[in-house]
């Protein structure tokens, strides 16, 4: 079939490297002059950041894509595996490394916390278990497919709903398993890995630490856009044909099925149209005159970031590649956000590349990603927001490492909701489309096919399964197997 392709994020390249492996005609028009969407690079002087994602988990999506193809991902790709997933800090001198076996973890919360190892093993099985129900079920399928809901692992599944803490927060949860607040709070962060508030979100989000402690973590060798690069060159090699600079206005619909795309004065015919832009766009701008599904829409945003790429002029031996300096009222921080502004002492990211992969900075030099969430776009005054969101992050990194950061920020750039909607497409500068705080969520998100256009299908992180790399892989997989699947109907 001759596929079209809007978008050449990660979803959108994982789509193309799957169908075009499949022997279907596949062609990609993106917008930008780039591929990977927020998974991107630039260069800063001397200092190589990666845009967006930072958090490299389950490795096997990746591979399975490689798999598809027939092709050795270590002819494209390489990582390795983390020892220590995370490196976190509290203004009490509190410090906690969170070691990727589970054992030492647990030692280590003893030792610093004086919690028994037991009481976060437990907490770790206990994500087990709910990914173990729920995750590969609801995750990896199309929920629109009846053959999803119509088998044993479901029914099993939903026999132990009343076990998936469905019904209580996450919060509560981690509460009851942990208790220590720090350690709480520590859990607790795992929410923002779909931009929601764990005040909110269901308890069956608590499945977020089995990724990382039950499959690991891991640094791509080249850095997180070697992601990108990597299936793209798939794509490419299976024959995707790649259009930059290239706009698509409207897609074209006859008889109730998409048929082509209007680029400029031309129509693109083609078989199959998969979108891999944000949902909302896709209906508000390429579908103005058909029905669009407003309740799913209009549905609560995800957070956004704020993102400060700096050049640092030495080295920090105390940090990590994953490091998190944590705010004194965690709840005050997410209400903050969810009332559309940002704490004054918020919670701050800091990643760092340089510790892993040697030339994204010059010798004795730093390259700091430095990241704290915030509402999506809502009319605020950014300007005004991100000098006072830098002076906070500033006071609480300057006061936790002991040093005056000034000293040694050597070049800077930065990112907020504007620019990352304006960058990517995405509605409100929302990172992960809808946010998952109703406990209905997963199953309120867009499907990966059309419900009224024949020929249309979704992939990305504002559908099914929903945001962050293994999720949008995880929806490259499951539109192709339906695309593959209603063609051999067909």
């Amino acid at each position: 079939m001759k596929i079209a392709i809007i978008g050449a994020g990660i979803g959108g390249l994982a789509t193309a490297a799957r169908l075009s492996s499949q022997g279907h005609e596949v062609t990609v028009y993106e917008s930008n002059s780039y591929i990977g969407g927020k998974l991107s690079e630039f260069w800063q002087g001397k200092y190589r950041f990666d845009a967006g994602p930072s958090l490299f988990t389950m490795p096997s999506y990746v591979e399975s894509v490689f798999e598809a193809a027939g092709k050795q991902i270590s002819q494209y790709f390489e990582y390795q595996k983390l020892d220590t997933l995370c490196h976190y800090f509290w203004d009490d001198g509190t410090t906690l490394r969170a070691h990727a076996d589970k054992i030492k973890f647990g030692e280590e919360v003893e030792q610093q916390l004086g919690v028994p190892a037991e009481r976060v093993l437990n907490a770790l099985r206990e994500s087990e278990r709910k990914y173990e129900v729920s995750g590969m079920i609801f995750l990896e399928h199309s929920l629109q497919k009846l053959s999803t809901w119509f088998n044993k692992k479901v029914a099993q599944a939903l026999t132990k709903t009343h076990t998936l803490d469905i019904f209580s927060t996450m919060n509560d949860t981690n509460e009851r398993l942990l208790g220590h607040p720090k350690l709480v709070q520590l859990f607790n962060r795992y929410a923002t890995y779909n931009g929601s508030n764990p005040y909110k979100a269901s308890g069956i989000l608590n499945i977020i630490p089995h990724f990382e402690y039950g499959f690991g973590a891991f640094i791509p060798l080249k850095g997180m856009f070697d992601i990108t690069k990597s299936i793209f060159n798939l794509a490419e090699n299976g024959n995707t044909k790649f259009y930059f600079n290239t706009k698509v206005e409207e897609i074209i619909v006859r008889e109730g099925k998409a048929t082509g795309l209007k680029i400029g004065d031309n129509i693109i015919e083609c078989d199959i149209v998969v979108s891999n832009m944000d949902v909302f766009y896709t209906y508000k701008k390429l579908l103005p005159r058909e029905t669009h599904p407003d309740k799913t829409l209009s549905q609560q945003k995800s957070t956004s970031a704020m993102i400060f790429y700096w050049g640092i002029s030495t080295q920090f031996p105390s940090l990590d590649l994953h490091n998190i300096f944590f705010s004194n009222d965690y709840r005050h921080e997410f209400d903050c956000l969810e009332q559309g502004s940002v704490s004054d002492d918020p919670t701050v990211y800091v990643n760092i590349t340089k510790k892993y992969c040697p030339n994204d900075a010059p010798d004795g030099c730093e390259n700091w990603f430095v990241m704290v969430n915030v509402p999506h776009n809502s009319g605020q005054d950014w300007d005004e927001m991100t000098k006072n969101i830098r002076k906070n992050i500033l006071k609480k990194l300057n006061f936790i490492l002991k040093c005056d950061l000034n000293d040694f920020i050597e070049n800077e750039s930065m990112l907020d909701p504007r620019s990352i909607q304006s960058r990517t497409s995405s509605h409100l500068g929302a990172l992960y489309g809808t946010s998952s705080n109703n406990r209905m969520a997963a199953f309120l998100r867009h499907s990966n096919q059309s419900a009224h256009l024949k020929n249309l299908y979704f992939c990305g992180g504002s559908v099914h399964p929903g945001g962050g790399i293994p999720l949008c892989l995880l929806s490259a997989k499951i539109t192709s197997a339906l695309i593959e699947e209603n063609g051999n109907r067909a």
